[in-house]
């Protein structure tokens, strides 16, 4: 008899012994099951209901246990609004008290409401000049507001910090003119500075001197993000002729249009701040002498633009600038959220290696399998989970550590050499046993082990078995060469601890 006919027939064998044994399950649970309806029937009406309600809440249990175990839920989506809908202050505020409870640092945006808050009360419109170093914005605050202290410089970047100035417009109204760092500078910090006032602000005039730079687009592309209303001055203009200035104006509208924003052509206006030039002046026989002279300011279409956008009661300048602001404040808590992410994902990556050093050393003798300890990993996924945002299953778990630990045999061999190395690194220690070693090894591994899965959650948001053991095994050999000190100081702590 031929092998493959001899499988076909044990393979018919046992396809008719499953088929008797499926079918005499399924005439005993038929039979019970109508010898136990027929008792129903007999006995009270509420006995009879009360068994179906038993029956059938089993069944729904039976099922949410299922689904949690096997299928796989999304992070919150903690913080979010609907799509495209701006937060509100009942929303910002929510987030910061859950995020202040959670222990993170949220004095910064915090102090965003509360600038905010001030701001309402005093009742000030504030126009910031905002744009790169020497498009002159100093000089047109200068120009708007004589009398005003404003230092102006001629190699530019002369404003270091944020300077408000009280103008009073054709209106009579006082407005608050806000000079900010020009961005572009080299100067750590001011670029940001200079856009957070940006958002703080009612409206944005974004000087430049001409067509705008690479830099220049990404800052309006994000201002008109925040749906932030916004001006376009190119300073400057006196160098150019008039029909050079309206090729320039155009192509400025087209470079708004070309960024998906709307802005209306009187919002982009040709003006000069005037201020000081060399005069060459010639005198008798030919002599020549350089003379400071000065020129006069050409800002009428500005204040124009200005007082129009002010008088416009379809837009509400008030709200628009309270959600630019909390957006920012939901920026800074972001900031603060991620801060706190990174210290506490290393205290649990600190405190789970130190756990697995122990049970090595108490162990002695290790063996290959870095999840004898399974606990240990298990606990330290399900918390850096918890810190991210995440809600894996059981079975997303139980598949990223079983991954990760076929990986650990292949790169075992390298990370018992480094520990073996960098236990002799320390003074005092010589020729180190084979049980430290394997410590050390195992915290370089759970080490390791937690470095990746924080690299996937960051990047995810949410537990990816595949990904997060991917990047374990991609980047196993780095993360032990910069932990190896490290985690070979806390094993030769907690090996004279226990001595």
């Amino acid at each position: 008899m031929k092998l493959d006919k001899f499988i076909r027939i044990v393979l018919g064998l046992l396809i008719v012994v499953v088929f008797f044994i499926a079918t005499g399950a399924l005439l005993f649970f038929t039979e019970t099951a109508l010898n136990v309806w027929d008792r129903l029937l007999e006995g009270p009406w509420i006995l009879r209901w009360g068994y179906l309600g038993a029956m059938i809440a089993l069944v729904v249990f039976a099922i949410y246990l299922i689904w949690r175990l096997l299928v796989r839920r999304k992070p919150p989506a903690a913080g979010k609004t609907a799509a495209g809908a701006p937060l509100t202050r009942d929303e910002i505020e929510a987030r910061l008290r859950d995020a202040g409870a959670a222990g993170v640092d949220v004095s910064d945006a915090q102090r965003e409401l509360q600038e905010l808050a001030s701001r309402q009360q005093a009742g000030s419109i504030h126009l910031c000049f905002f744009g790169e170093i020497s498009t002159g914005k100093s000089s047109l605050i200068k120009a708007l507001v004589p009398d005003a202290d404003v230092a102006i410089d001629a190699v530019g970047g002369s404003t270091s910090d944020v300077r408000h100035y009280r103008w009073r417009n054709s209106e009579g109204s006082e407005i608050l003119l806000t000079d900010v760092p020009g961005t572009g500078g080299h100067e750590e910090g001011l670029d940001d500075m200079a856009l957070e006032e940006a958002q703080r602000a009612h409206v944005v005039l974004f000087v430049c001197d001409g067509d705008l730079t690479r830099a220049e687009s990404r800052s309006v592309r994000h201002l008109l993000a925040l749906d932030k209303p916004l001006v376009l001055v190119m300073n400057k203009s006196d160098r150019f002729s008039v029909e050079e200035q309206a090729a320039i104006l155009q192509k400025l509208l087209q470079r708004i249009d070309d960024m998906g924003g709307s802005l209306e052509r009187d919002k982009v206006v040709a003006v000069s701040a005037g201020g000081e030039m060399d005069v060459v002046r010639r005198g008798e026989g030919g002599s020549e002498r350089v003379m400071r002279s000065q020129r006069p300011a050409d800002i009428g279409v500005l204040v124009v633009a200005i007082n129009r956008l002010l008088e416009d009661a379809s837009q509400p300048l008030d709200v628009r600038r309270d959600r630019a602001v909390f957006r920012l404040a939901a920026e800074k808590l972001a900031d603060a959220e991620r801060q706190y992410r990174s210290q506490r994902s290393e205290q649990i990556i600190r405190s789970s290696t130190r756990k697995a050093v122990i049970g090595a050393l108490a162990a002695v003798s290790p063996g290959t399998d870095i999840f004898i300890q399974g606990y240990i990993g298990t606990a330290m996924t399900k918390e850096l989970c918890k810190l991210y945002g995440a809600a894996p299953r059981d079975l997303d778990i139980e598949e990223f550590l079983d991954l990760s630990q076929s990986r650990v045999g292949k790169a075992l061999p390298l990370t018992l050499a480094v520990a073996g190395n960098g236990l002799k690194a320390f003074p005092g220690v010589g020729t180190v046993a084979g049980g430290l070693v394997h410590a050390v090894a195992y915290g370089l591994i759970f080490d390791a082990l937690g470095r990746s899965l924080v690299y996937t959650l960051e990047r995810h948001g949410q537990l990816v078995p595949e990904e997060a053991a991917k990047q374990f095994e991609e980047g196993i050999s780095e993360y032990i060469e910069a932990g190896v000190r490290r985690v070979t100081r806390l094993a030769l702590e907690e090996e004279t601890d226990a001595g």
